[in-house]
């Protein structure tokens, strides 16, 4: 014998509301109805013409003829972006028919147990009873599909298309799906693979430079100045928060005028010792190639980082110390434990488990840290057998170059796809075994 329940939910499946009015819900059904019937009426030919598009991605390029334009043609791009906002509009749709059917089977459901369906003001007075957290959710979902899925999904797609100049620009030129043809050449030919292997490569020693060395400077300030002997913490404090407390944009500018090989003060202080004690050229001292060496330059990013980067480091672990038990200490001291024992079997284990996840995450936001790499140095010096790179550019600094100064999307998309990898891998494994992540997940 099939249940009422059964029967509303197929013929709410067949077609959205009809269980609404087999189950006695006239309004709600209604509803239903015609929403279903503006969608099939004018949602279904826009829906073809941009899964047409984003199959194809145009067929006719745009036509000029003495410098004018008499066609506009297929923009391949704009095909590409409608033919996203067409699916995840029908993903919504979706969404709301499993709701109407799922609706149909809950009343049916209902209707077998001998309850009374609500009217249509008792559904949307329990709908905002029960479902209030929902509502307030559904604009946020929507904001985030169309503001941070949609362009996710676009910048993945570039990455499998010949998107590029100069010969596949639209709306001049039309864009081609090519496959994986873009991470191909990225791994196999020279010009490519040699740049890729070498900004990976310096992207990760930076990651992991910058990362440790402003963790374990902040770290060391952090227990110098909560050391018993050290006067006037708070102003300790204040000296050494001002660096990461000012814009990091002007200071950047700052530092980089300092280490300036023409004006900077110190090659200009060098250079005048040199004017007034020759013999000091004799012993091989010079002015220091801040920009134009690479190894200096990257030496120098690192130290500049340590600058700008230790000060919250040592803010957050005085903080972390400063919770810690003192009666911890008084018992260690009982037993005879020296500064250092304490230090290694108290205060470096507690400091440890309370900031590992943000360690995890400071490593993720160097490895994209673009603001240091593009306004200290701009990726100089220039690296010869780099394509479109320079000997201290990271992947993040790389695309911004690929993408603005030389129109390469797809290959900064598919450098762009590899980075999000890598981070979201590491991050994961990382953050599964930290013991912060693990003592939270025992209380569950």
């Amino acid at each position: 014998m099939k249940t009422k329940a059964f029967i509303a939910s197929l013929l709410s499946f067949l077609f959205m509301g009809l269980g609404q009015i087999y189950n006695r819900q006239i309004v709600k059904g209604l509803f239903f109805i015609v929403l279903w019937l503006y969608i099939i009426i004018f949602y279904s030919q826009p829906f073809q013409w941009a899964m047409w598009g984003l199959r194809t991605l145009g067929e006719t390029p745009q036509i000029r003829e003495r410098g004018r334009v008499v066609f506009e043609g297929h923009h391949s791009i704009f095909l590409m972006i409608e033919g996203i906002i067409a699916i995840l509009i029908a993903l919504i749709i979706v969404c709301v028919y499993i709701i109407s059917v799922r609706d149909a089977y809950k009343v049916g459901r209902a209707r077998d147990k001998g309850l009374v369906p609500r009217t249509f003001r008792q559904s949307l007075q329990n709908s905002w009873e029960n479902g209030f957290a929902y509502i307030l959710l559904t604009p946020t979902v929507i904001f985030t599909l169309f503001l941070t899925i949609l362009p996710l999904v676009f910048s993945v797609m570039i990455a499998f298309t010949n998107y590029s100049g100069p010969n596949y620009l639209p709306p001049r030129n039309l864009v081609d799906w090519v496959g994986f043809q873009t991470f191909i050449d990225l791994f196999n030919r020279n010009s490519w693979s040699r740049t890729f292997y070498g900004v990976f490569t310096w992207t990760i020693i930076w990651a992991v430079l910058t990362t440790f060395t402003t963790f374990f400077l902040g770290f060391f300030y952090a227990v110098l100045i909560n050391s018993e002997g050290v006067k006037f913490k708070r102003f300790w404090r204040g000296i050494f928060i001002l660096p990461w407390a000012i814009p990091a944009f002007v200071m950047i500018l700052i530092m980089r005028n300092i280490f300036n090989g023409q004006f900077g003060p110190i090659n200009k202080y060098i250079n005048n010792l040199i004017d007034h004690f020759p013999i000091l050229a004799e012993w091989g001292l010079s002015a220091i190639p801040f920009f134009s060496d690479p190894t200096w330059a990257k030496i120098t990013l690192v130290g500049v980082n340590m600058w700008f980067g230790f000060p919250f480091w040592m803010i957050l672990m005085a903080g972390v110390m400063t919770g810690i038990d003192k009666e911890q200490y008084e018992a260690a001291e009982i037993d005879g434990a020296s500064a250092w024992q304490k230090f290694k079997s108290i205060t470096f284990p507690i400091v440890m488990f309370s900031t590992s996840p943000l360690l995890i995450m400071s490593f993720a936001g160097n490895f994209n840290n673009f603001n240091m790499i593009y306004l200290f140095t701009e990726g100089r010096p220039t690296n010869p057998d780099y394509s479109y790179a320079g000997s201290t550019d990271i992947l993040i600094s790389w695309i911004y170059k690929m993408t603005f100064d030389h129109n390469q999307f797809a290959m900064a998309s598919a450098v762009g796809l590899l980075i999000f990898i890598v981070v979201a891998i590491f991050s994961v494994w990382n953050f599964s075994k930290t013991r912060a992540f693990k003592e939270e997940d025992m209380m569950k």
